[in-house]
């Protein structure tokens, strides 16, 4: 019997011996030291990610700004057109204007005989300046 009582000792011992330990295992304080743990290991990481993500957006946002502004350059071309017909009909009315007066030259020129007038060389027209 003395035996049976020795183990009956031994195993309520042990029992409390391994419910202390799974209490000092799982205390809060514990679990804070371990959450402390993990965000000092993964904090680097996040915040490379957190840089790297805006880095991103900051070239996301100059990309899209220059696509919104060649959007406006296109739109605001499209609305020239207008421009560029006014300005064809302006071209077209003064070649007209060039060729009548020119037609109307040479047939001056033909009626007057070979005058000094006739003659002269035309100067040539000055250099464009820049």
């Amino acid at each position: 019997m003395d035996d049976q009582e020795m183990q009956l000792k031994v195993k309520r011992v042990t029992d409390k011996f391994t419910e202390s330990m799974y209490v000092l295992a799982n205390e809060p304080s514990v679990a804070l030291y371990r959450l402390q743990e993990h965000v000092r290991r993964s904090l680097p990481e996040l915040v490379q990610h957190k840089t790297d993500m805006q880095s991103w957006e900051e070239q996301s946002q100059g990309a899209i700004y220059s696509v919104e502004y060649a959007c406006s350059a296109v739109k605001s071309m499209t609305n020239s057109s207008l421009y560029f017909k006014s300005i064809e009909a302006l071209l077209r009315q003064t070649i007209h204007l060039k060729d009548q007066m020119s037609a109307s030259q040479g047939r001056s020129d033909v009626s007057v005989s070979s005058s000094a007038i006739a003659s002269q060389p035309i100067p040539p027209p000055p250099p464009p300046s820049s």
